[in-house]
């Protein structure tokens, strides 16, 4: 039996998720659809439960609905428990229950090319991306990690969640990072970021959550414009779709042709 699957969201139309999951389900010969599904900020509760009633097997959550999904969920994994977002959802047993696969993919993306143990960490943004990625960076056991956020009460917020973390205001850091990643929606939005000199003189490595299969995304160009490393997000997309499909078919696909398929060059 074929089975169904779907990314709701909005904007979604840009998704590479069915794509992606495609790929897998050829390599590991599984017959499914994977469709998109522009979310509705007045109905998107509604939305899922439509999706499972009428035979849905599994489905992806993206900007902005996480932390809708992660309160409408019954059951949490302990890793989306501490990112308060969901972005994979399964029905069992007519419960619903919800993980968050974000950090885990942000960690196999990066531990392809970074030791991130004694690292001193930078994000940018403190919003339900960050909220995703902290508690597996904090596992790596960096030596300091900065969350920087325009409002500086919205980081406060997160620091009573996660206490091994410091804040400050974006446009007050300072220090010398060995990675800074990018959480905020600039990218998202054709905005660069600008960041204090001293900061980028170090040359850190310069991670962008958002991606752009064809081209670079503005804090990439931004970053490599002054000499540093610098990757987007597409293997980290690609490496959180690995662990849903694992989650809800019992197999886990390889992500390296995937992501050579996304982007040859």
């Amino acid at each position: 039996m074929v089975q169904r699957f779907a990314v709701i969201g909005n904007p979604v139309e840009h998704s590479l998720s069915p794509l992606i999951h495609q790929q897998f389900a050829q390599q590991m010969n599984i017959p499914l659809t994977y469709e998109k599904i522009k979310g509705d900020d007045h109905s998107f509760e509604q939305q899922v439960l439509e999706f499972f009633n009428q035979g849905g097997k599994g489905l992806n959550v993206t900007l902005p609905y996480k932390q809708r999904a992660f309160e409408l969920a019954k059951v949490h994994t302990p890793r989306c428990t501490l990112a308060g977002a969901a972005n994979t959802l399964w029905m069992k047993d007519a419960i619903l229950y919800a993980d968050n696969t974000d950090g885990i993919g942000l960690i196999c993306d990066l531990t392809r090319m970074f030791e991130l143990q004694n690292k001193n960490i930078l994000i940018l943004g403190s919003g339900g991306a960050t909220r995703g990625i902290l508690y597996p960076l904090l596992e790596m056991k960096p030596d300091s990690l900065t969350v920087a956020n325009r409002t500086v009460e919205k980081a406060e917020e997160l620091q009573k969640a996660f206490p091994q973390i410091r804040i400050t205001g974006l446009d007050r850091v300072h220090g010398v990072f060995d990675l800074i990643i990018n959480a905020t929606s600039a990218s998202l939005e054709g905005h660069t970021l600008a960041l204090p000199e001293e900061i980028m003189r170090s040359r850190p490595l310069c991670y962008d959550l958002a991606y752009n299969q064809k081209g670079v995304t503005p804090f990439v160009l931004y970053a490599r414009a002054l000499g540093c490393q610098a990757v987007d997000g597409l293997g980290m997309l690609v490496e959180q779709a690995a662990e849903a499909f694992y989650i809800w078919n019992g197999e886990k696909p390889l992500t390296a042709p995937v992501i050579e398929f996304l982007r040859p060059d």
